[in-house]
C-alpha cells in the first residue's frame, strides 16, 4: 500500500508539460523563377531558428512562402515569426501579391469587391482561362460580368470592335490589338475593368520575331489601359497559366495604384 501511495503522489506532483503553440504566416509573390528564388532565399533561410520551418511552392511565376513556428513560448514565437514575416515583405516589396495564403484570382476578386467595380475579359491565347480562374471564387458574380474568347480575327473585329486596320497592320499579337480588345470588351459589357490577352501558346505558330511564348496583355481600370509584352517559357499549358497570372497581377497593381509602366519594347 505504501509503494502504491508513493507512486500516486509522484504522478500527482509531476510538473505539467507546456502546451506547444503553432503560428503560421504567408507571403505570395509574383515574378520569380525557381532558380532565382533559390539564390535569393538562401541567406534568409539560414537565419531561421529550428522552431520556424519554411515552405516554398512556386508555379508559373507565382510563389507561396509559408512560415510555420511551433514553440511553447507564445510571446517569443509571435515576435520572431512576425519579424521574419516582415523581412520577407521587405525583401519582395514590389512583388508581393498577398500576405495571406490566397491565389492571384482571389486577391483580384477581393480588390474588385472592395472597390465595388466590375470586370470583363477578352481572351485569345488564354482561351477563357482567366474567366475560369476568376469565377472559381465564391461570390464572383458580384464583380465578374462576362468574357469573350476571341480566338479569330473576325470575332475580335465583329464582337470586340477591334479595327481591321490594326489587325492588318500590326497583327493579332500586338499592343494595338490587345488595347482595343480591352477597351472593346469593357464597352460591350459596361464594366469598370477589363483584361485582354493575345499571343502564341504553342507548340506551333511561332515566328522568328514572335516565337512561341510571346503574349501581349492589356489591363484596364477606368480610363487607363496599360499593356505589356512577355516571352513566357514552358509548354502550352505553362504559357497559358503564366499569361493568366501576369495579366491579373497587372490589374491588381492598377487597382492598388502601384503599377509601373513596362519599358517601351520594339515589337517588329
Amino acid at each position: 500500500m505504501t509503494d502504491t501511495k508513493k507512486d500516486i503522489h509522484l504522478k500527482e506532483t509531476a510538473p505539467a508539460k507546456k502546451a506547444q503553440i503553432k503560428e503560421s504566416r504567408h507571403v505570395v509573390i509574383y515574378g520569380y523563377t525557381k532558380d532565382e528564388l533559390r539564390n535569393i532565399m538562401r541567406h534568409f533561410e539560414a537565419q531561421l531558428p529550428e522552431y520556424v520551418k519554411i515552405s516554398i511552392s512556386s508555379n508559373n511565376l507565382v510563389t507561396r512562402i509559408s512560415l510555420t513556428g511551433v514553440n511553447d513560448g507564445v510571446e517569443l514565437l509571435r515576435f520572431k515569426i512576425n519579424k521574419f514575416h516582415q523581412t520577407l515583405q521587405d525583401m519582395f516589396v514590389e512583388e508581393v501579391v498577398s500576405i495571406e495564403n490566397k491565389s492571384v484570382a482571389q486577391v483580384l476578386g477581393d480588390l474588385l469587391s472592395e472597390r465595388e467595380v466590375t470586370i470583363a475579359c477578352a481572351e485569345s491565347c488564354t482561351g477563357g482561362n482567366i474567366a475560369h480562374n476568376i469565377t472559381r471564387n465564391p461570390g464572383s458574380s458580384v464583380y465578374f460580368l462576362g468574357s469573350v474568347v476571341s480566338y479569330s480575327n473576325d470575332v475580335k473585329a465583329n464582337v470586340l470592335n477591334v479595327s481591321r486596320s490594326a489587325l492588318g497592320r500590326y497583327g493579332a499579337v500586338s499592343r494595338e490589338v490587345v488595347t482595343e480588345m480591352a477597351a472593346g470588351v469593357s464597352q460591350l459589357m459596361h464594366t469598370d475593368c477589363a483584361v485582354a490577352t493575345s499571343g502564341i501558346a504553342g507548340p506551333d505558330g511561332g515566328t522568328k520575331f514572335k516565337p512561341v511564348g510571346t503574349v501581349w496583355m492589356a489591363a484596364k481600370y477606368g480610363d487607363k489601359i496599360v499593356t505589356e509584352l512577355k516571352q513566357f517559357s514552358g509548354d502550352r499549358e505553362s504559357v497559358i497559366e503564366s499569361a493568366t497570372n501576369h495579366v491579373m497581377v497587372m490589374l491588381i497593381k492598377l487597382l492598388r495604384n502601384n503599377y509601373t509602366e513596362q519599358e517601351d519594347i520594339a515589337d517588329d
